[in-house]
């Protein structure tokens, strides 16, 4: 009986996050980019770089933002060149960018360079009305601004762009990255969007107003910092509104070993944050009846994708066994299992015809057993050495070739 419940539990849980997930797929296919006006703009933004040791990829990323089609002198680079042993500050003041240099090994983390940053700026720059923040290894779609000035002009405080991944054909790891930034990134956000709900912060490709970084200063540290921010913002009434038709891609590590310290940075850096933010936001959802905070605890909880699909895949096979084996009962499982496996596979395909999937992104499909695989053995790895607490650059093999305007 134990195990009939749980298995009820874990397919209830299993099957509501999965469905939900679908749901947001459907809703993205419904979504229409807006008609972003031609008209000329007046809003000054700073743009922050935040760079430790980019001298790789730093030139890129500034020459992508000085091509952008907005008024140059409405705009400034910023490059917060921070505790950098390399020429990413000679390359960035090369390139025009006012350079700030930072050193401080105790503070360490994109989460300290950019509350310094914001303490410097917003006393000393009153003109700017809003602060961009592009990672160091990012290109940038050519209206990027002129949509952002577009959101913060009717009346948004917080924006976030589509933050996705350049193109790496034959890299798998690069490649189901992009996938799983295409769904998580752009899919998901954009059905939130009709629902009205924040998009919440990714981190890279974000936007705010001068007034809201006054209100809510820059206070998270943490290994997920972008995502405790968004969800502070929420808990201060402030909706981060998503901004689909302005695109930056980031490069991603293309060796495994690169992309583990990154990709367990990502998800140990989560587990304080539930725990921190969790209880808060189902609180609130049911003291203010408030649908967006049950939104965005759905959101934080919601595990990692291939994690949650090979758990029911795995439960419906453990299922099948047993009915082959002759437990009779065990045959409505397998079809309420292979409903939620349903469910999970409408997300991911709904969701690439939503984002107008390239070719390349279908092809990624083929490698998620590998990843899943890999998985497995990263979560071996953490399990012996546990998760990471400190902050680590992930080492990267190239830079981005294309200039990323759309």
């Amino acid at each position: 009986m134990f195990l009939v419940l749980l298995e009820i539990v874990l397919l209830v849980v299993t099957g509501v996050i999965l469905g939900y997930l679908c749901w947001l797929s459907i809703l993205a296919l419904l979504m229409r980019n807006q008609e972003i006006p031609g008209i000329n703009p007046v809003r000054r933004f700073a743009v922050v770089i935040p760079a430790h040791n980019e001298e790789t990829g730093i030139e890129q990323t500034l020459r992508s933002l000085s091509a952008v089609d907005y008024p140059r002198e409405l705009y400034t680079l910023i490059v917060i060149a921070d505790n950098c042993t390399d020429r990413t500050a000679e390359k960035a003041r090369a390139c025009g960018a006012t350079v700030y240099e930072r050193f401080d090994q105790t503070h360490r983390g994109k989460g300290y360079v950019l509350r310094w940053a914001f303490d410097l700026l917003l006393p000393q720059h009153p003109e700017y009305h809003a602060y961009v923040v592009v990672d160091a290894d990012s290109v940038v779609s050519g209206n990027f601004l002129r949509v952002m000035d577009h959101y913060i002009g009717k009346g948004s405080e917080a924006v976030q762009s589509s933050d996705m991944v350049a193109p790496n054909p034959g890299a798998w790891s690069s490649e189901v990255t992009r996938l799983g930034f295409t769904l998580y990134n752009h899919v998901r956000p954009l059905g939130r969007k009709r629902m009205h709900c924040p998009a919440g912060i990714r981190g890279n490709g974000m936007c705010f107003s001068s007034g809201v970084l006054r209100r809510v200063p820059w206070s998270t540290y943490s290994l997920n910092e972008d995502l405790e921010y968004g969800l502070l913002l929420l808990l201060h009434g402030i909706l981060v509104d998503f901004a689909p038709e302005a695109v930056v891609r980031a490069t991603m590590p293309v060796k495994t070993r690169q992309a583990e310290s990154q990709r367990a940075r990502w998800e140990g850096g989560r587990f304080p944050i539930i725990r921190r933010y969790g209880p808060v936001l189902l609180a609130q959802a049911v003291k203010k009846n408030s649908f967006r905070c049950f939104d965005a605890f759905v959101d934080l909880i919601t595990p990692p994708f291939v994690n949650i699909f090979g758990f029911a895949g795995m439960l419906a096979m453990a299922n099948l066994g047993l009915l082959w084996a002759g437990v009779a009962s065990a045959g409505m499982y397998v079809i309420l299992w292979f409903v939620v496996l349903l469910f999970g596979f409408l997300h991911v395909v709904l969701g690439l015809i939503a984002a107008g999937a390239d070719p390349g992104l279908y092809r990624a499909l083929f490698y998620i057993p590998r990843y899943a695989l890999w998985k497995v053995y990263l979560y071996r790895k953490v399990l012996y050495r546990g998760w990471s607490k400190e902050w680590i650059r992930t080492s990267r093999d190239q830079v981005l070739t294309h200039p990323g305007n759309e």
